[in-house]
């Protein structure tokens, strides 16, 4: 294997990149760039990798969540502490039902960049080129917005920064504390079946933090009931910006992608000789990797050979992504292959991507029913083969969406026009994130059983 360093992606064959019209502004942005402190700090990367190494042997479970994309318009306080609350909300219903600590990682915090399976968009008569996240252009159906411009990606980083400042704020300022509990629930969220499940947990929770503390056991002396862990992941895709916050580490002198603490490789860019599994083999970060439907298994299993070659517990996760019809068939494979190799790998699953559909009234959406009906099976899958279902990968949000059609409060897809504010591909909602929570709460269960 060739020499890796931060620049050596470049000799690669590369997918899904910008042209940028200007390549001195490019490179003077980079410049910059480069400069910038970092968004996160190796050390909270190595901290997560140890929290996934628990995943990988069956002792804690993963949540990643949050936008699909995220935009500059709707960039908001209360946008993030939303989305902050509902992962919480998952993640206390997994812990407490489940029976296990749950790893708390958002798509927040630099998720900006998108892959397109066109390059470009045709509405009516006219054509140009693809949106691919606001890191790169703009979402207006113009040729002036759709040019790539590098000030985006400083635009990007700046918002970076102030999601991640928000977030450590939220994890240790009070937000987090189990008491907080009953807030957690979010204004809109008061009327479904699957909300009042929730209030009836709370309670319960209450209940063992009373007893508990007539135990001397209270948030004011373990840090664990006023405190979380909440890291930050994006999709690795628009590697110069990545190559820009690639730093070496003083203390271990290894390379750390400091733009997130955990970077993913997605299913249209995992090419063995292509430059994005070249740049983050060399990166100590965990890094995550899609696997769809088209996945061949000794094609994975040279990835996790390229991208985890010391076979560290929790440095790689595979992020299943096959659709609902196409779990059963595709799975197991995949899964056999692995073991048979003895590979130490978190197995994650994101019911997203496969099921998305077009809507008759012509709203790219998802059925909620099809993302429970993959989540069900992924468990089903990994009982059957007697390894671990470690995780789940959403795309979701904490505000009143109706994106994806279906859940306990139903979204129709009548419904679907009244708030759909996704840049790029459906999200969602509170109500129906939590109603999958409560699905892999019972598996966790029927797991340990």
């Amino acid at each position: 294997m060739s020499i890796w360093s931060p620049t050596s992606w470049r000799e690669k064959p590369i997918l899904q990149q910008p042209t940028y019209p200007n390549k001195e502004k490019l490179n003077s942005v980079l410049s910059e760039l480069k400069n910038y402190p970092p968004l996160v700090f190796a050390g909270e990367a190595r901290t997560l990798k140890n929290q996934l190494g628990n995943v990988a042997q069956g002792r804690a479970f993963l949540l990643q969540g949050g936008d699909c994309a995220e935009s500059f318009s709707e960039f908001h306080a209360d946008n993030i502490r939303d989305t902050f609350k509902a992962l919480m909300q998952m993640a206390v219903v997994m812990t407490y039902a489940g029976g296990l600590p749950v790893v708390k990682v958002g798509r927040l915090g630099g998720q900006f960049a998108k892959p397109r399976s066109s390059n470009t968009e045709t509405l009516g008569d006219v054509t140009l080129d693809s949106y691919r996240g606001d890191i790169i252009n703009g979402v207006e159906f113009t040729k002036e917005a759709r040019v790539p411009d590098p000030e985006r990606m400083i635009k990007a980083y700046n918002q970076a920064a102030a999601t991640q400042n928000l977030l450590r704020a939220f994890a240790s300022g009070g937000l987090a504390d189990l008491h907080q509990v009953h807030k957690w629930t979010l204004d809109f969220a008061h009327q479904s079946e699957v909300s009042k499940k929730y209030e009836k947990l709370a309670e319960d929770i209450d209940r063992s933090l009373t007893f508990m503390e007539a135990c001397g056991v209270t948030s004011k002396t373990y840090r664990t009931l006023r405190e979380t862990d909440f890291y930050t992941s994006h999709e690795a895709l628009l590697l110069p910006y990545e190559e820009a916050f690639t730093r070496k580490d003083s203390i271990t002198g290894d390379w750390y992608d400091t733009s997130a603490h955990m970077l993913w490789i997605g299913d249209r860019t995992r090419q063995l000789d292509g430059a994005h599994v070249e740049f983050l083999r060399g990166v100590k970060n965990p890094i995550g990797v899609k696997a769809g439907p088209t996945m061949d298994p000794e094609d994975l299993v040279r990835l996790v050979q390229t991208l985890n070659p010391d076979n560290e517990a929790g440095r790689l996760n595979i992020i299943v992504r096959m659709g609902a019809d196409k779990v059963g068939e595709g799975m197991p494979k995949l899964i056999r292959a692995i073991e048979r190799e003895g590979m130490k790998v978190v197995w994650s699953c994101d019911p997203m991507h496969g099921n998305t559909i077009k809507s008759s009234n012509n709203y790219k959406t998802r059925p909620v029913d099809a993302i429970l009906r993959e989540m069900k099976q992924f468990f089903q899958v990994h009982r059957a083969e007697g390894t671990f279902g470690g995780g789940v990968h959403l795309e979701m949000t904490g505000k009143n969406v109706t994106e994806c059609i279906g859940g306990t409060f139903t979204v129709t897809e009548e419904d679907l026009s009244s708030r759909y504010h996704t840049h790029c591909d459906p999200r969602l909602n509170a109500d129906q994130a939590l109603e999958l929570a409560f699905l892999i709460a019972d598996s966790l269960k029927e797991a340990q059983r």
